[in-house]
């Protein structure tokens, strides 16, 4: 993790180190995110459409993966996890 401190004028320098793992350059733009008493920075697309293709398509290794199968699969194990506890419990 990184420390930084914030000018009079608001500015905050991204260590070199943080700006070459993520590939941040000169001009790049950032989106900078507040939630929950946080603060965050993205990158902004330059393009969108393109680089967002495909992004939820794939697991890690390659093989599709199924965002509603796999709910369907947490949920049914859930279902499961709470029928063992009810009949504990009688």
């Amino acid at each position: 993790m990184s420390t930084v401190k914030v000018s009079q004028k608001g500015w905050v320098v991204i260590p070199a180190e943080v700006r070459r793992r993520n590939g941040i350059k000169p001009g790049d733009r950032l989106n900078l995110v507040e939630y929950a008493g946080f603060i965050s920075l993205h990158p902004v697309l330059k393009n969108p459409e393109e680089e967002g293709m495909g992004i939820l398509k794939s697991a890690p290794n390659g093989r599709r993966r199924s965002m509603t199968k796999a709910l369907e699969q947490e949920r049914a194990e859930e279902r499961r996890r709470e029928r063992r506890r009810e009949k504990a419990w009688k």
